[in-house]
């Protein structure tokens, strides 16, 4: 008993010891992500926590044939990294509830959306970045779509 209590205290020095290794920036090496010169968005997806989606609500508007209004509350981890999306043909509604969102649709300049803040987004935008700027703290926004009844909310695009 005593020897594998002693063999777990090494295991899990040698574990925390291999997750606080330091880099060249001086960060745990766990801490540093690539830069966006150095791989590709895909390639970053892949490596980095992805946001959710939680329906709250679901309703066909009743004045609007075939069209339904959805809620739900996006959650991006600490540096979480949406892969590059579109929403069909919905028009898309954003609030954000906790932290800092860093945003980026077609070829227009990125930009960062702070607790409060929110904006709208047209039929058919194209997300090419959507990021929880923070390593730290969670990232939650309100999400509201109006969109062709039974359309999927978010389509990623292809990977290569």
């Amino acid at each position: 008993m005593i020897g594998m209590r002693i063999a777990g205290g090494l295991l899990a020095a040698a574990t925390l010891a291999a997750a606080t290794a330091c880099s060249t920036t001086g960060r745990p090496a766990h801490a540093v992500r690539p830069t966006p010169a150095a791989a590709s968005p895909a390639a970053l997806a892949s490596t980095r926590p992805t946001e959710t989606l939680k329906p709250l609500l679901q309703q066909a508007l009743p004045n609007v044939k075939g069209k339904t209004f959805t809620s739900a509350i996006v959650d991006f981890p600490p540096g979480a990294l949406a892969k590059p999306h579109r929403h069909g043909q919905a028009f898309v509604y954003a609030y954000v509830l906790d932290g800092t969102v860093r945003s980026r649709l077609g070829d227009k300049p990125a930009h960062t959306y702070h607790q409060g803040d929110n904006w709208v987004e047209e039929p058919g935008a194209h997300h090419v970045l959507t990021e929880n700027t923070s390593q730290t703290r969670r990232a939650r926004l309100l999400v509201v779509f109006v969109a062709d009844t039974g359309a999927k909310l978010k389509v990623d695009d292809p990977t290569s």
